[in-house]
């Protein structure tokens, strides 16, 4: 039996919490397509009969502008400490734009002496002729322990980047039961459901100035959960977008979250979202810990 912990760090959008979902085979980290989604570490589990993986999804390799953004580059150093393996994910599709940034990220990872395999994803937007210069020129970036070409969305190659993880990994003992999926809180998750369908049906800069709190969950006798959650913005014009046109926005929000969250928990949800404002939160040390990033 082998077991050990696994970090996931590399630039925004590069598919990182896709990457993770797909190996454990649930939705443990929220996806959407705007950069810095995962905003602390999100770990997940992975047991076959002869691994268990304790991966670690991180925020993306940034230059931080906030005391959120300041939090979140803590986290990528914390979650690179005690680690069997660094699994580094490039998008293939916006290597050649971004190789200024990936070579400067790939030199901050120079100071540790864990592994790192390199995960080429999204190869299904690439003709193959094309992917190979690319990973060529990433090769003279760094000293990949391994490189493994993969479409985390489409799921094609992770048998192979499975196989591939557990040569690295040391024996050891199961940290988990077989069934744990995350070590996450449910609130946690629950919030994380809300934020991504916010993030997914806003645009522009807002959802990087939305947050979401949990303020009540209680399971009823016959199993129905009541929700209740703030969705805090920044600002009353930021409020007014997010609740939308006599609340269609917030509604949407609400029915699409509360699909997910009742997939999750497995029971029927009563959910209800409510919209706050708090000026410069992402600021404000002693709010961002009353909410969850401590």
């Amino acid at each position: 039996m082998k077991s050990g912990f696994i970090a996931i760090t590399g630039r925004p959008n590069a598919g990182k919490s896709t990457l993770m979902n797909r190996i454990i085979g649930e939705k443990v980290a929220i996806v959407s397509n705007k950069p810095q989604t995962t905003r602390t570490k999100i770990q997940g589990v992975y047991t076959d009969e002869s691994c268990q993986l304790i991966l670690i999804d991180t925020p993306g390799i940034h230059k931080p502008r906030t005391k959120l953004g300041e939090k979140m580059e803590k986290y990528i150093y914390t979650a690179t400490q005690d680690i069997d393996l660094l699994i580094y994910v490039v998008d293939c599709g916006l290597f050649e734009n971004e190789y200024e940034k990936e070579r400067v990220a790939l030199q901050g990872l120079k100071k540790s002496d864990v592994p790192v395999l390199l995960v080429v994803n999204k190869v299904d937007t690439l003709p193959k002729l094309e992917l190979l210069p690319i990973i060529d020129r990433l090769s003279s970036l760094y000293e990949f322990a391994g490189i493994v070409p993969v479409s985390a969305r489409k799921g094609d190659n992770m048998e192979a980047l499975i196989e591939e993880i557990k040569m690295f990994l040391p024996e050891g003992p199961k940290f988990f039961p077989d069934d744990t999926l995350t070590d996450q809180p449910e609130k946690v998750i629950v919030a994380e459901y809300i934020r991504e369908k916010a993030l997914r049906l806003l645009n522009q800069e807002i959802p990087h100035g939305i947050a979401v709190e949990i303020e009540k969950m209680k399971q009823r006798d016959d199993g129905l959960y009541d929700i209740s959650a703030a969705i805090y913005c920044e600002r009353d014009s930021h409020k007014a977008i997010i609740i939308g046109r006599k609340g269609e926005k917030l509604k949407q929000i609400g029915t699409r979250a509360r699909q997910d969250i009742e997939k999750f928990l497995d029971e029927q949800v009563n959910l209800k979202l409510w919209v706050k404002v708090k000026p410069d939160w992402r600021n404000k040390e002693a709010f961002m810990n009353t909410i969850g990033f401590e």
